[in-house]
């Protein structure tokens, strides 16, 4: 099955609201804002930076950037005119933020244009990455910052011991919905061979256990993708389903992702 975030103009509208709800429901998580918060005070933004968010989504990662200072100037770039149009209505309010559609590998603005460019959880469902991020150093002004958040996807686990059922909705998760699970793992290699010289590179943990409202919804479609595979029938996905959450009343529940932030500057 091939990632749906690799091929979002083509995504049917219904599963395009399952990603919109999954996206926000993923930001708000307080881990979440606190890893974003820590990579972000690494980047070091001066004040009136003009700054690019590419894959922006639903725009939750852009409207955290504006908040931050109210003289940043941000852009958020998504090719879906949905996830755009979902991204206007939840920054509204916002005199510092503005969204476009357009294609990572093929920015449409003019070089050195930016301070700062962040690819958050986009660059792993990018085919052809390196050319997001050779764009990236384009539109970069010389010294400028590029920042790249995502997942350790081979890291998703949900087991709590050996041969855990659990662990096949981990695995069929990410092979459904990762276009690379390995890509930051390659991430250093191919900053570099972009042109940028890195400055950091750092791991951020991610364990949900009492209350996994996203690990949940990531088993869940890991167990509908076994299905779609013919892998299951749904009785057998249910049953997964519904083991996930007598775990989480039990107090046994484990979801885990290792996610990984890159910080590299432009010559």
């Amino acid at each position: 099955m091939p990632d749906p975030y690799a091929q979002i103009t083509e995504v049917d509208p219904e599963i395009l609201e399952v990603i919109i709800d999954a996206l926000e429901l993923r930001a708000s998580d307080p881990q979440q804002v606190a890893m974003r918060e820590t990579y972000f005070s690494w980047i070091g933004i001066e004040p009136k930076a003009r700054i690019l968010e590419g894959g922006c989504g639903t725009g939750a990662v852009a409207r955290h950037l504006a908040k931050i200072d109210s003289s940043y100037d941000v852009v958020g770039l998504d090719p879906s005119p949905r996830l755009i149009q979902k991204a206007n209505e939840l920054s509204d309010g916002f005199s510092n933020l503005r969204f476009e559609e357009g294609d990572a590998r093929s920015l449409p603005f003019d070089d050195a244009s930016f301070d700062v460019l962040v690819f958050h959880t986009c660059l792993c469902h990018v085919p052809g990455a390196e050319k997001a991020l050779a764009e990236a150093y384009r539109v970069l002004r010389p010294g400028g910052k590029l920042a790249v958040f995502d997942g350790d996807y081979t890291s998703t686990t949900f087991a709590t011991g050996d041969h855990d059922p659990l662990e096949q909705c981990a695995a069929a998760a990410i092979s459904a919905l990762v276009h690379d699970r390995w890509f930051v793992r390659k991430l250093p290699r191919l900053v570099r061979a972009a042109g940028f010289a890195a400055e950091r590179f750092d791991s951020h943990g991610y364990l949900q256990s009492a209350s996994p409202d996203y690990l949940l919804t990531l088993l869940d479609r890991g167990a509908d993708a076994l299905v779609g595979w013919n892998r299951i029938d749904e009785g057998l996905a249910s049953a997964l389903k519904n083991e996930a959450r007598r775990r989480v009343e039990a107090g046994e529940f484990f979801g885990f992702i290792s996610f990984a932030s890159l910080i590299a500057s432009r010559a």
